[in-house]
């Protein structure tokens, strides 16, 4: 039976769905498909102009009781982390769990993110309070299938009529199912709870079922918050619709979070609002009305609380006085978050100092979005009257275009208060100031100018975090700020010019003339789309503190110099002398680390140099340097034994080939396996080819011979870079030369060392060229000598170069990257010979050392790929100089 299931094609459709996580994707767009189509006609009569003209008609003392109601409804959810802290005993204030709960219910109930944001702030949060993480882990997965448990009990009670929804079901009869399939949760949940079998997997270590008295404490921890959400809906429903029945209410609100929930969307966004929709509708309530009540209910129970959230975390993950200044002095560099970026959500290191970042940017951002629909929205006609007898009406509509410029400036530059860039903090915090200002001038709208201080006043009260100068800047981030503006001034127009019409029917004919016409919100949404784009290139065309590559000149040269004298070197270190990296003397100069920038990456090339017992020190004082200018440290091909210390400072690694060391104690000519180079250096010899290695300085005519050999040799082909050399005279100048001549003294192929040194222990072969038409057999003649020079001359290897991708990837628990790069390696062979060059170099039997990528866990590693390839085959000479 089994066989057969595996053969239909359907069966292995949904499988490769699952495994691709499209299905997690595919589920609530198919839900909110047939919502929308079930509920289109509803739909099609919102009347958006009058949505928001009922909002702004809300009575203070109705916005008061609401306000209360969903801080009581919010701080049920605290219930679970009170019932967390007792069950497994945790160490933590009441007052420290009522914040904690507060960040993590609010950001869950905003970002969702299959339920991970939840889960990952509370282990970062308790953590912080000295909680183990695994503790918290056997905590959150107690806490997990307890959620849901009192909107179960919720379903029971519609389905048995307590609260009516039978219209609902007779309109929509699919709904029915949904309510029965979430009702049967609570009897599945007490069955898990009370059974061995299933027990064990969702509470402590050591105990058997869990006691009746902890289930009922978690179904009644679910039900509280469950119930004080249904009864915030009804309360919004009560002040706006005329006093809707209370059972009536709680009955919709179920069913439309039952379909929230299914729809696995954060918030339950789309499939809640419009289920509620529905059913409001099918108990006769206006379509526009009932838009209304439900952007109550998502600014008081999903988008204030967030706010309140932002700023609690804000504070919350901000790192102490002592904490900061320990940072910046030792260096302690957080591991980085399990997940990677969801609204860039913080992956770099100092985690801590970071999500406090990350918050504070979406605070910015959420200011520069109330500031933009505070201006396309109408005031109200009293505040306006008021503001009239005061300013002139042309100032009034200055204030209003000087706000959308405003609005648009912060929702560009939250991008910086998220990366902890200065500049970005003193324009923030003065935008912040004056959108406060202008927004009150234009229609006395005190709320939103409230909320602007308050945020800049959090911003002041956070400004030690803001340490970096500046960050990177690419032509494709400039791009993204560019569309976001427009973006912004777009909806700014739409918002404004589709309440327009409908809000000047209900207005008397002396009070139109306080707001804009269509036509003037066009204007003013294009010159606050040109007006941000100049104030924005003007700030970052001046600028200052740009991080700049000083490239190494004749003095830092001969400090290299005198650097390698005393220091072991790598079998890298020869490439530093080609000019084109940045030397950073890290530890007093005890430490040397060569790198070039690719985008906002700085790219380390090879190991550290120097004292390998200060390397970890060095990396960590390396990062902090990137850091401050908001880039990323990597390390290209790492050698394995400095795998722990990069491994201790929060790397991942991939392997990018083997290196080809030749032993030259071992190295022989004899026995059948070396018969084809025996071969090939016997017809040298016969043919009178002769082989010499020459020390620097080469004369002026060996140079121009050499150079036209490498032209011919590269033809149409561009000389490589970063990691490997190329022709250039200074750099020729300063190593060993092989040649190989014919017999007439024409030279026929060259080769370039480079020494590692490391008290001659090892040379290397740098650059290879060679007539196009040499004699088959003049590279491995070439090889030979050069091996048989380096035995002689006292080496003990002999480094032929790395073989990229080889033995990578062959174990079957191989990473998946690792895998597709084995792919690579055996059928690449059409853009590159990866296995051709390791078969060649296999020849000289050489040992393999393995290289890596070291990277910071969370980075893409194909855009990092692209990144390096984009690197090394940059021209050589050329280099990015500023950022």
């Amino acid at each position: 039976m089994r066989e057969t299931l595996r053969k239909l094609k359907i069966l292995q459709l949904m499988t490769a769905l699952f495994r691709a996580r499209i299905i997690k994707i595919l589920i609530p767009i198919i839900i909110l498909v047939i919502i929308i189509i079930q509920g289109r006609k509803e739909i099609e009569h919102i009347n958006l102009g009058r949505v928001l003209f009922e909002l702004h008609r809300m009575p203070v003392s109705a916005i008061i009781q609401i306000s209360l109601a969903s801080f009581i409804a919010v701080s049920a959810m605290s219930t679970y982390d009170y019932l967390l802290r007792k069950h497994f005993k945790l160490d933590v204030e009441w007052k420290a769990a009522f914040r904690y709960a507060w960040i993590a219910n609010t950001f869950n109930n905003m970002i969702g993110f299959a339920g991970l944001t939840g889960v990952g702030l509370r282990a970062i949060l308790y953590k912080k309070s000295g909680v183990p993480i695994k503790t918290m882990g056997s905590a959150i997965l107690f806490l997990s299938p307890i959620i849901l448990v009192g909107l179960s009990l919720l379903g029971w009670l519609t389905i048995i009529g307590i609260f009516p929804v039978e219209p609902m079901f007779d309109a929509h009869p699919w709904l029915r199912f949904a309510v029965w399939g979430v009702s049967l949760y609570l009897p599945f949940f007490l069955l898990m709870q009370r059974s061995s079998l299933f027990a064990k997997w969702f509470h402590k270590e050591g105990e058997g079922k869990l006691p009746w008295s902890i289930v009922i404490a978690s179904v009644g921890a679910s039900f509280l918050e469950w119930a004080c959400a249904a009864v915030l809906f009804w309360l919004i429903l009560y002040h706006d619709l005329d006093h809707l029945p209370f059972a009536t209410a709680i009955g919709i609100y179920v069913v439309a979070a039952i379909a929230g929930i299914i729809s696995m969307a954060p918030g339950g966004i789309g499939a809640f609002d419009l289920t509620a929709l529905l059913g409001l509708q099918t108990i006769g309530v206006d379509s526009t009305r009932a838009i209304t009540a439900l952007v109550l209910f998502r600014m008081f129970y999903f988008l204030i609380p967030w706010l309140i959230g932002l700023v609690l975390a804000a504070f919350e993950i901000t790192p102490s006085r002592r904490q900061m200044k320990d940072m910046v002095t030792n260096g302690l560099d957080s591991s980085r978050n399990a997940w990677t970026k969801f609204w860039g959500w913080p992956s770099q290191f100092g985690l801590l100092g970071d999500l406090g970042a990350w918050a504070l940017g979406k605070l910015v951002l959420a200011s520069g979005i109330i500031l933009l629909l505070s201006a396309a929205t109408p005031g109200l006609i009293e505040r306006m009257r008021f503001m009239e007898n005061i300013l002139s009406l042309p100032i009034m509509r200055l204030s209003e275009q000087l706000s959308v410029v405003i609005g648009i400036m912060l929702i560009i530059v939250s991008r910086g208060i998220s990366l902890r860039i200065r500049r970005a903090f003193v324009w923030t915090a003065g935008l912040l100031i004056a959108g406060a200002v202008f927004t009150f001038a234009k229609g006395f709208d005190y709320e939103e100018a409230i909320i602007l201080m308050i945020v800049a006043i959090i911003l002041w009260v956070s400004r030690a975090k803001f340490n970096r100068e500046s960050a990177s800047l690419s032509p494709r981030s400039i791009g993204v700020w560019v569309i976001l503006a427009f973006i912004s001034s777009l909806c700014y127009y739409l918002v404004g010019s589709q309440i327009h019409p409908s809000l000047l029917r209900h207005l008397p004919a002396r009070a139109q003339q306080w707001f804009l016409d269509p036509h003037e919100y066009a204007v003013t949404a294009v010159i606050a789309f040109i007006s941000a784009l100049i104030v924005l290139a003007a700030i970052f065309a001046l600028r200052p503190n740009r991080h700049v590559e000083d490239l190494p000149d004749a003095e830092q040269l001969d400090k290299l110099n005198e650097f390698l004298q005393n220091q072991q070197g790598n079998l890298l270190s020869h490439l530093l002398y080609l000019g084109d990296k940045t030397l950073y003397w890290a530890q007093e100069g005890k430490i040397l680390i060569p790198y070039s920038r690719v985008r906002d990456k700085l790219v380390v090339l090879g190991d550290p140099i120097g004292d390998k017992s200060l390397a970890g020190a060095a990396i960590q004082e390396f990062q902090r340097y990137a850091d401050h200018f908001a880039l990323t440290v990597v390390f290209y091909q790492a050698a394995p034994e400095y795998l722990s210390i990069y491994h201790e400072n929060g790397y991942n690694f991939f392997k990018l080939g083997e290196e080809a060391l030749v032993p030259l104690d071992k190295f022989t000519l004899s026995g059948k396996s070396n018969q084809g180079l025996r071969t090939a250096k016997n017809k040298s010899e016969r043919e009178g080819q002769l082989f010499e290695v020459l020390q620097p300085p080469f004369s002026a005519e060996l140079i121009s011979e050499l150079r036209l050999i490498s032209n011919e040799w590269l033809g149409d082909r561009k000389e490589k870079a970063y990691s490997l050399g190329w022709f250039h005279e200074s750099y020729l100048q300063r190593a060993p030369i092989a040649l190989l001549r014919e017999a007439s003294g024409r030279i026929l192929a060259f080769a370039t060392l480079a020494p590692a040194y490391d008290n001659n222990r090892i040379v290397s072969i740098d650059l290879m060229r060679h007539l196009n038409e040499t004699p088959n057999g003049t590279m491995d003649v070439l090889f030979v000598r050069l091996i048989e020079w380096a035995k002689e001359s006292g080496y003990a290897y002999f480094n032929l170069g790395m073989s990229p991708l080889s033995s990578v990837g062959e174990n079957a628990n191989a990473h998946r990257e690792e895998k597709l790069a084995r792919l690579v390696f055996q059928y690449g062979g059409h853009w590159y010979g990866f296995e051709g060059l390791r078969r060649y170099k296999e020849k000289f039997s050489p040992e393999w050392e393995a290289r890596y990528l070291a990277y910071p866990a969370g980075m893409q590693l194909p855009f990092l790929t692209i990144d390096l390839v984009r690197l090394v085959s940059r021209k050589p000479g050329k280099m990015e100089h500023t950022i």
